[in-house]
């Protein structure tokens, strides 16, 4: 760990979704607590995402100002521990990405059965993970960090954003409740699924609601595949992974649009720059982005590995997510504060 020569810099993080590679970003969440030149005041999460979210926010208000770090790494690790224990199906040893025999015949049975009618208990052990290890009192109350938990409305598809004061066990299942798995969400009265149909993750809130200029994405879709699927199958996995990544795509698409825009503006050089432009489009020209990506891993695994359930398979994740999160910050930290390390035109424009 570099030692804390400095204030730590302000940063925003905005972690998307995946399932099971959702343990790629507790590794570089784990990577970014114990290096600690960082620190996170908004965290925009949508399913796997957004469960690192709560659990990073928790980790940090129970260990307080000076132990938050190691509180924090600490509670990401018990959670994906606890992940791993559910299972039914014994997958001890196995860090292949692959699920249990069991577990893919149920999905087979998803094409036709509802979740009522596969599930009619409604059984979910994340329920019971998540109500034992976080304090949603506490966190609507003292959170750290300012969270922005994604759920999408089951009847109309609008995107509903859950703020600080808002958390509860059911916000955060709502935000990676699959429908074809999981019963609907209900939430004052109104039924959501996964936030991944309609941000993965949002970033609008981390330029509305914060101040920190610098937002780090860590993503788990590739931005862009090698290989065009042929199989049926292998085509409805890819459209469903198209539709997840969709609106995060247009959202960042506009943000290079307006930057753009606002650059090609052409304004008298003699003003002050408070004068040249709105605050809004100095709010828009100021905001930095940074990109930590796990291309070169996730998109060789099988599609069906987002549903893996194993330790092993986990902490391959969390290794991978680790030693790219130390290579991001050996590269582009002194960027922070400074310059996008990501090129908004180039990658979504």
């Amino acid at each position: 760990m570099p030692a804390q020569t400095t204030s730590p810099v302000r940063i925003n993080l905005a972690l998307q979704g995946g399932g099971a590679h959702g343990a790629f970003t507790w590794g570089v969440l784990d990577a970014l607590l114990e290096d600690g030149r960082c620190e996170f005041e908004g965290v925009s999460g949508t399913s796997a995402g957004a469960m690192n979210a709560i659990f990073l926010a928790q980790g940090l208000m129970a260990g307080g100002r000076e132990g938050g770090r190691e509180h924090a790494r600490a509670a990401l690790s018990r959670f994906w521990t606890a992940v791993a224990s559910s299972s039914p199906f014994d997958q001890s040893g196995n860090a292949a990405a692959s699920m249990a025999p069991a577990m893919k015949l149920m999905l087979q049975w998803t094409e036709y059965l509802s979740p009522e009618q596969l599930n009619p208990l409604d059984l979910n052990p994340l329920r019971d993970i998540i109500a034992e290890q976080i304090d949603f009192a506490a966190l609507r109350r003292v959170s750290p960090v300012k969270l922005f938990i994604a759920a999408t409305h089951a009847n109309s598809g609008k995107l509903r954003i859950f703020r600080n004061g808002e958390l509860s066990v059911d916000t955060l299942l709502a935000s990676a409740c699959l429908p074809t798995i999981h019963r609907s969400i209900v939430i004052d009265g109104e039924p959501y699924w996964d936030g991944g149909y309609s941000a993965n993750p949002a970033v609008f809130p981390l330029f509305y609601e914060c101040t920190a200029a610098d937002t780090l994405l860590v993503l788990l879709t590739p931005l862009r595949y090698d290989e065009t699927p042929e199989s049926a199958q292998d085509i409805k996995l890819r459209l469903r992974e198209l539709a997840f990544n969709s609106t995060f795509l247009r959202e960042m698409r506009m943000f290079a649009h307006v930057r753009e825009q606002i650059a090609a503006t052409a304004r008298p050089r003699w003003l002050p720059r408070w004068l040249q432009c709105s605050r809004f489009e100095q709010r828009v020209s100021d905001i930095r982005f940074h990109a930590i990506t796990a291309d070169a891993l996730l998109k060789d695994l099988p599609a069906e590995s987002k549903l893996a359930v194993n330790l092993a398979f986990f902490e391959r994740l969390r290794d991978s997510g680790r030693e790219h999160a130390q290579a991001w910050l050996a590269a582009n930290h002194a960027s922070i504060g400074r310059t996008s390390t990501l090129d908004l035109e180039h990658l979504f424009y």
